[in-house]
């Protein structure tokens, strides 16, 4: 037989449960044409996932907090220009998701030790911040220390659409 305190337990799992079944996850599928290449135009602010020359996605985003010019060393809020290759995912991103972009490269190196310093690293395709969602309306824009953020709605799509080895070129 059932007390009024198992009855009330039983029900606030059950409740728990449903809920966590209905909630939405961050991971979303793609059954579309595959992405070939992805283009960012720094200035313009637009991001591009393509299939071949075909556009498939359009997006806007946030850079650094140093947004012109290309990244030469670490700290300097640029965010890199160039030709790299997505190389990594993170489930666990401090941004919601976040796709790793392959900066440094040989070059990349060569450049900031011959200032002496180091080049830098960690650039991604991110959403926003998981920390402070509250906070996020003082940021204002190019708040990233050079990565490329995009809204957490987006950053699910693009991480469904884009795999490892998809080339991104990053324009000034």
């Amino acid at each position: 037989m059932m007390n009024r305190r198992t009855f009330g337990l039983l029900a606030a799992t059950s409740v728990a449960a449903i809920v966590a079944g209905c909630s939405p996850s961050k991971f979303k599928t793609y059954n579309g044409p595959e992405v070939t290449s992805i283009v960012v135009n720094k200035a313009a602010r637009k991001m591009y996932l393509l299939h071949n020359e075909q556009i498939l996605r359009e997006y806007e985003f946030e850079l650094g907090f140093a947004p012109v010019g290309d990244k030469q060393i670490e700290g300097d809020g640029k965010t890199p220009e160039g030709t790299y290759i997505i190389d990594r995912r993170n489930p666990n991103s401090q941004f919601h998701l976040s796709l790793g972009i392959s900066y440094p490269n040989a070059q990349d190196f060569a450049e900031a030790r011959a200032l002496g310093k180091k080049p830098g690293g960690d650039i991604f395709i991110h959403g926003q911040p998981n920390a402070f969602k509250a906070r996020r309306k003082s940021l204002g824009d190019d708040w990233t220390w050079g990565c490329i953020a995009v809204t957490n709605r987006e950053i699910e799509e693009i991480y469904a659409m884009v795999r490892n080895g998809t080339v991104i070129t990053i324009r000034p």
